[in-house]
């Protein structure tokens, strides 16, 4: 019979570390040999971990595409203070 657990906060959880345990927690639930108070607890930790890994995604895309529009911005050269070649064979 599996005991309750104590969870680290999510939030002090890496990436990495908060999917890893969802996916213990999801091999758990699936084997079927849970006592129904602890499939429930483990249900609740996995609902956590996964609204807490879907935000992570979320705020590391919108990095991302604020990199990716920076990098993008192409600054057109001032050409309105250039000498004007136009009477140089003159």
């Amino acid at each position: 019979m599996a005991e309750k657990q104590e969870y680290r906060n999510v939030e002090e959880l890496t990436f990495r570390d908060a999917s890893t345990e969802l996916e213990q927690i999801v091999r758990s639930l699936e084997a079927g040999d849970l006592e129904l108070e602890v499939a429930l607890e483990r249900y609740a930790r996995g609902v956590e971990l996964l609204s807490s890994l879907r935000a992570r995604l979320t705020d590391a895309e919108q990095r991302v595409r604020v990199l990716l529009d920076a990098s993008q911005e192409v600054v057109a050269p001032d050409t309105t203070s250039a000498p004007s070649s136009a009477f140089i064979d003159e």
